[in-house]
C-alpha cells in the first residue's frame, strides 16, 4: 500500500495530466457531433468484434429461447406477407400506381451489442453500409419499435435505442387518434414517457401507443406500448402520461432495418416549402 501511495505521489503531475486529457476528450466526443460520430465509425469495428465474441458466448446458453423467437417471428412474417399480397391485390392493381405499397423494404439483423443500464443508449447490429443501411433510418422488432440508425461503418452500424434520453418517437393514442412524442426519462428500461398529449383528450389505462406515421422513417401504426398511468394537474395543459415498452430491450436479439424509398423526397419538399415560407 505504501509503495503505491509513493507511486501516485511520484507521478502525481503526469496523473493529472492524462485525466484531465481524457476529460477533454470526452467533452469534445460527447458535445460535438462530427467528433462522435467520427468516434463511433473509428471504434465501432474493434468493439463489435469484441461484443459479438462475448454475445456469442451468452447466446450460446440460451439457444432454446432464440429458436423459439426466431420460430415465431418466421410464423408472423409469413402471415404479414401474405397479409400485404392481399393487400396489394385488393387496392393496388396490376394498372395502377402501388408506389404506397412498396413505400418500405426491411432489413433484418442481428444485435450483436446492447446496452439498458445508461441514459445514452445504444445497440450495434451486424448490417452495415454494404447491405444499404444509412444514417437516420428507422429499426422496429416483432414486439415493436427500437431506435433508429444513428451511425454506419461497412458492416456493423449503430442504433439510437429508445431508451435514449435524447430520442423522441412521434406516436399516437390508437383509440382517440390524439398524438404526441415518447421521450425516455432514464429511470426504468420497460416505461417511457408519452408527451404532448392536451388535456381535452381522454386517455385511460390499458390503451395502445403506435407510430404515428408523420414522417417517413417509421411506417404508421407500430406497436410502441400501452399506457400504465394518465393523471392530468389543474395547472397543465398536458397529461402526464406513463406508457410501457412493448419492446423487452434486455431481450432484444434481433431487429429490422426500415429503408424508406419516399424519405428523400419528402425531406426535400419539406426543406422548399420552408425555405419558401421563410
Amino acid at each position: 500500500m505504501e509503495r503505491l501511495i509513493n507511486f501516485i505521489y511520484e507521478y502525481r503531475a503526469f496523473l493529472t495530466f492524462l485525466l484531465l486529457e481524457l476529460s477533454c476528450s470526452w467533452l469534445v466526443i460527447e458535445n460535438n457531433q462530427y467528433q462522435s460520430t467520427k468516434y463511433f465509425n473509428s471504434s465501432n469495428r474493434l468493439a463489435a468484434n469484441i461484443l459479438g465474441f462475448s454475445q456469442g458466448v451468452r447466446e450460446y446458453f440460451s439457444l432454446r429461447t432464440i429458436n423459439e423467437e426466431l420460430a415465431q417471428e418466421n410464423a408472423n412474417l409469413r402471415t404479414d406477407l401474405e397479409k400485404l399480397n392481399q393487400l396489394k391485390n385488393n387496392y393496388f392493381p396490376v394498372d395502377q400506381d402501388s408506389t404506397d405499397a412498396d413505400q418500405y423494404e426491411f432489413v433484418s439483423a442481428k444485435v450483436i451489442a446492447n446496452s439498458t443500464n445508461l441514459y445514452k443508449n445504444f445497440i450495434t447490429i451486424n448490417k452495415g453500409s454494404e447491405d444499404g443501411i444509412l444514417p437516420g433510418m428507422a429499426a422496429i422488432s416483432n414486439d415493436g419499435a427500437v431506435g433508429k440508425v444513428k451511425s454506419v461503418s461497412k458492416n456493423y452500424s449503430v442504433l439510437i435505442s429508445l431508451l435514449n434520453v435524447d430520442e423522441q418517437l412521434s406516436c399516437v393514442i390508437k383509440r382517440t387518434n390524439h398524438f404526441g412524442s415518447v421521450r425516455w426519462d432514464g429511470l426504468h428500461q420497460r416505461y417511457s414517457n408519452l408527451l404532448f398529449i392536451p388535456r381535452h383528450a381522454t386517455p385511460v389505462v390499458g390503451d395502445t401507443v403506435i407510430t404515428s406515421g408523420y414522417n417517413a422513417v417509421f411506417p404508421e401504426g407500430i406497436m410502441v406500448g400501452v399506457i400504465r398511468k394518465a393523471n392530468l394537474q389543474e395547472e397543465t395543459n398536458f397529461w402526464d402520461i406513463q406508457i410501457e415498452l412493448s419492446q423487452d430491450f434486455g431481450r432484444l436479439s434481433f431487429v429490422e432495418v426500415i429503408k424508406s424509398r419516399l424519405k428523400n423526397e419528402k425531406d426535400s419538399l419539406e426543406q422548399v416549402t420552408i425555405g419558401i415560407a421563410k
